[in-house]
């Protein structure tokens, strides 16, 4: 399975060689670890990588449900699945990007904006569609108050907990990525700056059991931060401000202090607020950019224009000139 077309050949172990062939040596990983299932000496260890681990089954009105539980195993699923986004961001690369590119003939530049761009929308696009889907099966359109009550929340549904670790796969692949892309020195710190700030909410919202926040926050964008805002305060500042429970537990997964509470209001206001302000600023920018570069077209045009008129007058009067 070939990602890239190979136009030269490099000694094994080197950079470059890394480099080219990084999708397919994870694919070799992969397969190494779905082979680990056939054996029973393996399958115990392969098993770790593939599924979600601290399941527990609970009696509910629905009959028997399996539940999840967060803890240092999520580490190992986190890598295997890191893998296949690795492999994955490779095929969307190979098959739909890179032929786009061909075809709109972009500068090196622009090709580097284009790429990370192209990778973000898909990954947008298929967490929104996801969160979405989550949103609606678990209720919490109907039921608002669901996302404060019976805090904490350490119980995950399967497809919660799946959620929350490819969202973490996602974004700690985007590191090395970083490294395979050949990312120019001068745009590494702003993905890095990007990168770290979802990494920090996940994970926060992961180990803190504030899961059902985060995936309201998957939506959109400027209508994802007025809504994160609202919902924050709502949950947070106003929700879990009214629990009976307000100690510090470690054990029982309970963060739910007035301290911590402020440090979450704090980070993620601080954060929406920043990213609106990037977003209004972005867009200030590219307006001031087209009106540059149609004032530019224009006077070009008029250039032309006037060159035009000055030909036509000069070959009238060579001509009236000859006769």
């Amino acid at each position: 399975m070939a990602f890239r077309r190979r136009n030269k050949s490099y000694p094994f172990f080197s950079q470059e060689f890394l480099i080219q062939n990084h999708a397919d040596i994870v694919f070799s990983l992969v397969i190494c670890i779905l082979i680990g299932l056939m054996f029973e000496t393996t399958a115990k260890t392969a098993i770790l990588f593939i599924q979600p681990q601290y399941n527990i089954s609970t009696m509910s009105t629905d009959g028997e449900v399996s539940l999840y539980l967060y803890g240092w195993k999520d580490c190992a699923t986190v890598v295997f699945y890191l893998c296949i986004t690795i492999i994955l961001h490779a095929v969307v690369q190979e098959y739909v990007l890179d032929k786009v590119n061909r075809r709109l003939h972009l500068s090196k530049s622009k090709n580097t904006k284009f790429n990370e761009s192209g990778q973000l929308c898909v990954f947008y696009l298929v967490s929104s569609l996801w969160s979405l889907y989550v949103i609606a099966t678990e209720g919490y359109l109907l039921r608002p108050s669901s996302l404060w009550e019976n805090y904490p929340h350490v119980h995950l549904r399967f497809q919660v907990k799946f959620f929350y670790l490819t969202q973490l796969a996602y974004w700690f692949h985007a590191l090395p990525e970083l490294y395979f892309q050949k990312v120019r020195k001068e745009e590494i710190p702003r993905q890095l700056q990007y990168i770290s700030l979802y990494l920090l909410h996940i994970l926060a919202a992961y180990l803190l059991n504030y899961f059902k926040l985060f995936e309201m926050w998957s939506i959109g964008f400027v209508l994802t931060r007025m809504i994160t805002l609202t919902l924050m305060f709502l949950a947070v500042g106003f929700g879990l401000a009214r629990a009976e429970n307000q100690t510090l537990d470690l054990e029982a997964g309970n963060f739910n202090t007035l301290p911590i509470r402020l440090l979450v209001l704090f980070v993620v206001c601080f954060t929406q607020s920043w990213l609106l302000w990037k977003f209004f600023r972005f867009q200030l920018s590219r307006t001031r950019e087209l009106r540059l570069e149609q004032a530019a077209r224009k006077r070009a045009a008029t250039k032309q224009q006037m060159q035009r008129t000055l030909k036509r007058d000069s070959g009238t009067w060579t001509v009236k000139l000859l006769f």
